[in-house]
């Protein structure tokens, strides 16, 4: 979860927030659904995988339950019909909601990544860091974290597959480097790979893809690695939670790797001057929302400030160890 604590969103004109919008077909048995953080449109997504023991792929934030659950509803899915819910990692803006869901579908099996687990259990120490940093916007935009019984967990081993259909599994990619517990899933059937947050955030009315870098464990080295892996899978498509399905995922694979690399090098060329990481990527990376309306560009930063950003990466610098190989250093 990234932000900035200073911006609040609101409703896509003026007036009451949106209501919530249909899900949406966007692959064979992938239905996407906006989960409408603050009531803003394609700004949050999940992902319901149709079959057999239909399973849904993040949850987005406590504040987001009520449309999350009405959607779900209007496609049929009861109490009982639910089979699994997998969170890609448990930052609030994917993970809050997860204890609601689990009370409304007593079924489902909740996946998480082996380190996230024990916060879904007892979100104690996960929701009070994050008071810690958001103050008021907890509550008033992201609401917090439920506990899930621990018994209704299951932690996903890599390269572990979720049995949705005789011919449709969702495999596990363990992807650190936006989160230690950060986990993508590959559709066998779609070939969709639902990357959560490892290849950035590009909203649809920013047009724009930034790399999420935030405290406190982003790291470099790792996210470039879970790139090269989710290359290595050869997707059909990408699916980002903020926001949408990517066509050509080869080409943004190779977009996000490069751009994960300039902010990183803009970074710690600050970092090592004594200069204000922060001031320099929007230095820096600013130009690139020429044109964008002011109301697209307060939605990007609320879920991938700079501000953020430039915290996670300056965490990063100080904490790694002094790279042993000149091709490990981003100078």
């Amino acid at each position: 979860m990234s932000g900035h604590r200073h911006s609040h969103p609101h409703s896509d004109g003026a007036g009451e927030p949106a209501g919530p919008r249909p899900g949406v077909r966007v692959a064979d048995g992938v239905i996407e659904l906006d989960t409408m953080l603050g009531g803003w449109e394609r700004v949050t997504a999940g992902y319901l995988i149709e079959g057999e023991n239909p399973v849904l792929v993040e949850t987005g934030s406590q504040s987001s339950v009520p449309v999350l659950l009405a959607q779900l509803a209007s496609l049929g899915l009861g109490p009982e019909d639910l089979a699994g819910v997998v969170v890609t990692h448990i930052h609030l803006d994917h993970a809050g909601g997860v204890g609601d869901v689990a009370r409304a579908f007593p079924r489902a099996t909740v996946y998480v990544h082996e380190k996230g687990a024990r916060h879904l259990a007892d979100p104690t120490k996960l929701v009070d860091s994050a008071a810690r940093v958001y103050g008021p916007l907890l509550d008033s935009l992201y609401g917090r974290l439920d506990p899930t019984p621990a018994e209704r967990i299951h932690v996903l081993e890599d390269g572990e597959a979720i049995p949705i259909s005789p011919s449709r599994s969702l495999i596990a990619v363990d992807s650190p480097g936006h989160a230690k517990h950060h986990v993508a899933l590959h559709d066998s059937l779609s070939g969709v790979l639902f990357a959560g947050d490892a290849v950035g955030v590009k909203l649809p009315d920013a047009g724009v893809l930034r790399p999420s870098t935030p405290p406190p464990d982003f790291d470099l080295t790792l996210a470039l690695h879970s790139l090269r892996r989710f290359a290595e899978r050869r997707p059909t498509g990408l699916a980002l939670a903020h926001y949408g399905l990517l066509a050509d995922p080869l080409d943004v694979l190779a977009e996000a790797d490069g751009t994960l690399r300039a902010w990183a090098h803009v970074a710690e060329s600050a970092f090592r001057s004594g200069a204000d990481v922060a001031a320099a990527l929007s230095d820096a990376f600013e130009s690139d929302l020429d044109g964008v309306p002011d109301e697209h560009r307060q939605k990007l930063e609320v879920m991938n400030g700079v501000h953020s950003n430039a915290a996670g990466l300056s965490r990063w610098l100080s904490t790694r160890p002094t790279p042993a190989d000149p091709a490990d250093s981003v100078s």
